[in-house]
This record gives structure tokens, C-alpha cells and sequence, in this order.
């Protein structure tokens, strides 16, 4: 990772800030973007001179061309991009989801990556190399209820977009990585309708682990590229009450 530069939205906390320290550690310089200012502040703070903070609101497509304008004006070709920003609303079942909320999710969950992802690919089929990396969800491979409709069908239209990506980009050597996680203990917890309990929290996934695969996949040689990985927590609470059941028996 030497030198490349990463992209990662939704840097200010959580999973995007564990991957941007992941990330400067094994070398890369980073480029963090987000609408908090002073969250993005905090992460580059955490890393030091290998980061620098775009603040803005990449749902708004004038955003997203001024925030990368300016990164590669600053920092020069974006190397890897990843897809982290994302959100949930905690009114999300259809018998009281307004239309406003379902708009906002799906245009921080789905509208932003591909809006970033069209913005970084022709340089990089230009160069002919380039990853994207999305932070999809399990919500994305099978239907979860408590994800609620508009996240669920967000994080199910993110992993179909970055497996066209991998389809018609593969030969310009470009790599597309959906990662899928389980449950991780991050605040969109809070969103939830019931927010889990701090003993569940505790055997979830936390954000290092999410950025722990990210490098891994980044870091694979340019032949190769994981286009879709799952990760859930070994003690998963999907399933726990089930299991137990069945231990019982």
C-alpha cells in the first residue's frame, strides 16, 4: 500500500474511520470524506500526515465532483476507492416509512456509490488499474426484516452495481469488492427501532475487523480480486436464539 492513495467516504466514524487507520498503516495516504467537518477532523488527527479531510455531502452530485476535484488536485490519482458512507432511518417499516426517509436511504446507500464510482473510473481506465470497495451488508445477500425495505434494497442494488462493475471493468484491470458484514457495533446501531443491548453488542463485529478485510482484499495481487465477501460475527444473533434451541434439544 505504499504511497497509493484511498478515497473513503463516510470517514468521520465507525467502519470508514477503522478502514482509513487500516489503510494508513500499511502504507497508503488517505483521502477522507463525510458531511462532518469535525469528525473528519478527529480521524485525521488519529493518523496523521498520510491524511487529509474533504468534507461535504456526496448525495448531492455537484458534491461529488467538487469533493473529487479536489482530492486529486491535493493528492493526485486515486488509487482505491471505498464505498463506506451509508445510513438507516429507525421509522424503516413500510407501515410508517414516509417517503422522504426511504429517499434519503437510498440516496446515501445507493445513489452516493455510484455517483463516486463513476467519478474515479475513467482515470482509472485510463491507467488500466484501479479496486473499488463497497460496504454493502448482509441485509444485501438475504432479507433480514429488522434492516427494514429501503436499506435492505439499497445494500441488495450496491452489491449488484459493484458486480457490474467487475463484469465490464475487469479488463481494463480495474477490481470492484462488495464486503458484506454481519452485524458490527458501530452508532447506526442507535437507529435501530429497539437498540440492541450492551451484551449483544458485545459479540458483534467491531469496525477494525470490516477494515482488517478491506486491506486484505486490496491488497491481493492486480490478477486477482474477492468480488463479493460476507462477514458475520462467529456467535452470529441472527441465529443465536435458534441455535440455543437447538443445543437445548
Amino acid at each position: 500500500m505504499s504511497e497509493r492513495l484511498v478515497w473513503i467516504t463516510g470517514a468521520g466514524s465507525g467502519i470508514g474511520r477503522a478502514i482509513a487507520i487500516a489503510f494508513a498503516k500499511d502504507g497508503a495516504r488517505v483521502a477522507l470524506s463525510g458531511r462532518r467537518a469535525a469528525a473528519l477532523a478527529d480521524t485525521v488527527a488519529s493518523i496523521g500526515d498520510q491524511a487529509q479531510a474533504f468534507p461535504g455531502d456526496l448525495t448531492d452530485p455537484a458534491e461529488v465532483e467538487r469533493v473529487h476535484a479536489a482530492i486529486v488536485a491535493a493528492c493526485g490519482p486515486i488509487d482505491i476507492l471505498v464505498n463506506n458512507a451509508g445510513g438507516n432511518t429507525r421509522r424503516r417499516h413500510f407501515h410508517q416509512l414516509a417517503v422522504a426517509d426511504m429517499a434519503a436511504v437510498l440516496d446515501v446507500n445507493l445513489k452516493t456509490p455510484f455517483m463516486c464510482s463513476l467519478a474515479v473510473l475513467p482515470a482509472m481506465r485510463a491507467r488500466r488499474s484501479g479496486t473499488l470497495i463497497h460496504i454493502a451488508s448482509v441485509a444485501g445477500t438475504t432479507l433480514f426484516p429488522i434492516s427494514g425495505p429501503a436499506y435492505t434494497a439499497s445494500k441488495t442494488g450496491l452489491r449488484a452495481m459493484s458486480a457490474s462493475i467487475s463484469a465490464e471493468e475487469g479488463i481494463h484491470g480495474i477490481r470492484s469488492i462488495c464486503i458484506n458484514p454481519g452485524e458490527v457495533e458501530t452508532d447506526i446501531l442507535a437507529s435501530r427501532p429497539v437498540p440492541p443491548s450492551a451484551a449483544d453488542r458485545a459479540l458483534m463485529m467491531q469496525p477494525e475487523d470490516i477494515a482488517a478485510a478491506a486491506v486484505f482484499a486490496a491488497s491481493l495481487p492486480p490478477r486477482a480480486s474477492i468480488t463479493d465477501m460476507t462477514i458475520v460475527p462467529t456467535d452470529n444473533g441472527f441465529w443465536r436464539s435458534t441455535a440455543q434451541a437447538i443445543a437445548r434439544g
